[in-house]
């Protein structure tokens, strides 16, 4: 009796045991995606203010332009304001993502110090490397893209309205839609070479001063460099480090040159080549590294303001 009480106990516990669940095995890459969705949730301004950007240059577009093309009798002419447009509509988007981007970088590691959300934060299990990797793949990832989706679906809305007006013109064209996909191709290019790559260490430093900072870190993120400028020229007559700051805000390397006003895309543009075998985006890239790995270790010891 006791042998058949013993089995059918032992024979319970083995199957309660079977019922139990495996604990959950989390991927190394889970926390840094979603830490990357909060930084998204937590900065609309990210998407918003392209977006706003875009909305207040197409309706510019269908005041301004299309009342320009509609009223003018010259075919060529009428042409000509309807492509002008939406390469002005690129430029005034990838401003704003750029002006975006200086702000968040500034604010992303000194604001959650300054409303001491950076409590809860790090009682989360998220290592503070993969909180600052997530942080710096804003402006080197994120950015870029939304700026591209968002200047594309804009450009897209208005070749439609200059299709459609010059089709009732009885114009061809064929020649409007030519370029465009070699352009969206030039700008994308642009964005990664150029917004994400080649500024990668300007936006690393002001992480880092974000990170730093006690108060006012747009002031420690610029105010060094014009002291800097001023010292070299006033100790030895020269503008080196303020000529070397112009040269890495021109992205000349990196392929900035735009023709604005032009439907014909430069084909010198695209220089990958030259891009990866500068010796200044890797020394960049080394230094942004850098500036990322002491801003985390920065955000392991700061605490709230």
């Amino acid at each position: 009796m006791n042998d058949q009480s013993n089995t059918q106990v032992n024979a319970a516990s083995v199957a309660l045991n079977s019922q139990k669940a495996e604990p959950a095995v989390i991927s190394a890459t889970r926390p840094f995606y979603w830490s990357v969705r909060r930084e998204l949730w937590e900065h609309p301004s990210i998407y918003l203010a392209p977006l706003a950007v875009a909305g207040v240059t197409l309706s510019g577009f269908l005041i301004a332009s299309l009342g320009r093309a509609l009223t003018t009798q010259d075919l060529a002419l009428r042409r000509q304001i309807l492509e002008e447009p939406p390469l002005f509509a690129a430029l005034l988007v990838m401003l704003a993502a750029f002006i975006v981007t200086i702000f968040y970088c500034l604010d992303a590691l000194y604001g959650e110090r300054r409303d001491r959300s950076i409590l809860f934060w790090k009682s989360l299990p998220v290592s503070d490397l993969t909180a600052v990797l997530a942080k710096a793949s804003i402006p080197l990832v994120a950015i870029p893209l939304i700026t591209f989706a968002i200047t594309v679906a804009t450009q897209w809305l208005m070749l439609l309205v200059s299709t459609a007006v010059l089709a009732g013109s009885g114009l061809s064209v064929a020649t409007l839609w030519t370029h465009w996909p070699q352009m969206w191709l030039m700008l994308l290019y642009h964005l990664l070479a150029v917004h994400s790559l080649w500024y990668a260490p300007f936006y690393a430093w002001m992480l880092l001063v974000s990170a730093w900072a006690r108060r006012t870190p747009f002031l420690w993120a610029f105010l060094p460099l014009l002291v800097c400028s001023f010292v070299e020229r006033i100790a030895f007559n020269t503008w080196h480090f303020a000529a070397f700051l112009g040269y890495r805000l021109s992205g000349e390397v990196a392929g900035a040159e735009l023709k604005a006003g032009s439907m014909a895309m430069d084909p010198t543009m695209f220089t990958p080549g030259r891009l990866l075998s500068s010796p200044g985006l890797w020394a960049g890239l080394i230094f942004a590294a850098l500036c990322i790995a002491a801003a985390a270790r920065l955000r392991r010891y700061r605490g709230p303001i």
